[in-house]
């Protein structure tokens, strides 16, 4: 039984190293959230972050892969998270791709509302 636990937690161990490996390689470094503000997004759209934090990088359909949601819904929650601004997305041909956001695109995103506001 313990075995069976020590392997268990060995190939977590390996997971989490493969996330923060494609995680810092990631140029710009997405930016770092705190736990308490991970845990105000309502759990659906945090199963979806979370899982697109794991990947690095993916679209509607490799998420409802993983969570075992229709595309559809997973669509609408990437969406949602990216206009909350939780996550960018980027277009290849006809596939959308989210990943987390970055401090530099938040930067971005900050100063244009600035900027729109002042007109």
């Amino acid at each position: 039984m313990l075995d069976r636990i020590l392997q268990e937690m060995q190939q977590m161990r390996y997971r989490l190293d493969d996330i923060e490996n494609a995680i810092s390689s990631w140029n710009p470094p997405p930016l770092e959230i705190s736990e308490s503000q991970l845990f105000s997004l309502p759990d659906h759209l945090r199963k979806t972050y979370m899982n697109v934090a794991s990947k690095g990088e993916c679209n509607a359909t490799e998420v409802s892969n993983l969570t075992g949601r229709c595309r559809a819904i997973e669509s609408s929650y990437l969406n949602q998270l990216a206009r909350m601004g939780w996550l960018t997305k980027r277009r290849d041909s006809r596939t959308i791709y989210f990943r987390l956001i970055s401090g530099e695109v938040l930067k971005e995103t900050t100063m244009a509302k600035v900027k729109s506001r002042a007109h």
